[in-house]
């Protein structure tokens, strides 16, 4: 594992008001995040991960505490600043892919990359996640996995430093998840950028260099992975 330090959050707190009830989303959150490296946030629904991955990636802001972003401190940053650090720094995945339907593959990717300071060109990204067959075809001509494949192409076109998929295999098949993963992995090793993927499925976690337990809001363990497997070798 590379030591340099990519993120530090110190103390996060997240609460939210629904009605007269207060939601602690986040309690006291401290956690690290090395160059490089491939984290599974692991934990089961409602303890937090979400919204952990949305603060580190400047989507949201905690209630108290710091994240730092190397040099850069996001919690005392105006919306103008985070835009820019996403824009340059951050690479999103979400569960659902969010094409635009009437743009092939390559002018979804095109969107990114002609906003961004040194990107790899479409074509480029496309063939990085295996889709430079694909690269013409529009969205509702292609499979859930390779759409998920676009998304990750546009996510990463921009060389982020920073990776960050939140449930990326939730909508897909075992097959296609698999393959799914296996791209990330690919873009984490090839580009060595630091991923970081949220899921409540265990299995997902032998892919981790580390895996941070979230529950109730809290880190519940964070274990360093001696046995890394490939996606391909996942037995969900």
């Amino acid at each position: 594992m590379v030591s340099e330090s990519v993120f530090e959050a110190r103390g996060l707190t997240k609460t939210y008001r629904m009605g007269e009830v207060t939601v602690h989303a986040l309690r006291g959150v401290d956690l690290d995040l090395y160059a490089g490296e491939f984290v599974v946030l692991l934990g089961p629904s409602g303890s937090g991960k979400s919204t952990l991955l949305n603060i580190l990636g400047g989507l949201d802001a905690p209630t108290a505490g710091t994240v730092r972003y190397r040099d850069h401190d996001l919690t005392a940053g105006d919306e103008s600043r985070l835009t820019r650090y996403r824009r340059e720094h951050v690479g999103f995945v979400f569960q659902f892919y969010n094409l635009i339907p009437s743009l092939t593959a390559r002018e979804n990717v095109a969107l990114v990359t002609e906003i961004a300071r040194d990107p790899m060109t479409p074509e480029e990204a496309l063939e990085l996640v295996g889709l430079a067959d694909r690269m013409d075809h529009f969205p509702s001509q292609l499979s859930g996995g390779e759409q998920q494949r676009v998304a990750i192409a546009r996510a990463v076109a921009k060389r982020p430093e920073v990776l960050l998929c939140d449930e990326p295999t939730g909508a897909l098949d075992v097959k296609t998840g698999v393959r799914v993963l296996e791209v990330i992995e690919k873009v984490n090793r090839d580009l060595g950028t630091t991923t970081a993927v949220i899921t409540h499925n265990a299995v997902i976690a032998d892919l981790a260099d580390r895996v941070v337990s979230l529950r109730d809001g809290g880190i519940a363990g964070v274990t360093v992975n001696a046995t890394k497997v490939p996606a391909r070798e996942l037995n969900w």
